[in-house]
């Protein structure tokens, strides 16, 4: 029988190696490649402030959306199993049931309106979804695709910046006008009592 070799070792659940410690640049017989047309990520490049932002502003969102998923994860987990304890607890002694189905289900509208107050789930959602936007821009660069094909570098890294900010201002007025829904009706409120 033949030897098989060995797999590499599976790199441990959890975190992901910080960002910049894996080498994802092209292969040698790649880097002329027509497609790349010399847009790696090299130290000319590393070193714009184009690229800075957009790398500065993928680890902020990823680093928020994982942040928020967690959270949002943490809370709904720690809800479903103080309410299926309720219905166990029934059983139990009369008087110390009563006290902990109680103390239960405040805890439930306590989680409930932490989730609610933070948004946690919408804001994992955004977040995510904005660091994939900008995750899709820095691989059109790279590639030289979509609207940076055929753009010398200067113009290329022009477009990144004008795409990046957009998304990043896009995503803050969404956030701004959640917030403000989600305030309008304390405001209205306290303003129909003053």
């Amino acid at each position: 029988m033949g030897r098989t070799r060995a797999s590499p070792p599976l790199p441990a659940r959890g975190r992901l190696p910080p960002e910049g410690s894996v080498d994802d640049t092209e292969p040698e017989e790649h880097r002329d490649s027509p497609a790349v047309d010399g847009l790696l990520p090299d130290d000319t490049l590393s070193r714009r402030a184009e690229w800075r932002r957009l790398e500065d502003q993928l680890a902020w969102y990823g680093q928020r959306s994982r942040y928020c998923r967690r959270w949002h994860k943490r809370l709904r987990l720690v809800q479903v199993t103080f309410a299926a304890a309720i219905p166990v607890l029934s059983l139990a002694n009369p008087p110390l049931a009563r006290w902990l189905t109680a103390l239960l289900g405040a805890s439930i509208a306590v989680l409930e309106a932490t989730e609610q107050i933070n948004q946690f789930g919408p804001l994992w959602i955004q977040y995510r979804a904005t660091a994939e936007h900008l995750k899709h821009e820095k691989f059109l660069l790279l590639a030289a695709a979509g609207p940076y094909r055929d753009l010398d570098r200067a113009e290329a890294l022009r477009l990144l910046a004008e795409r990046v900010e957009e998304h990043v201002s896009s995503e803050h007025a969404r956030w701004v006008r959640t917030s403000e829904q989600r305030l309008s009706p304390r405001v209205r409120e306290k303003e129909g009592k003053a």
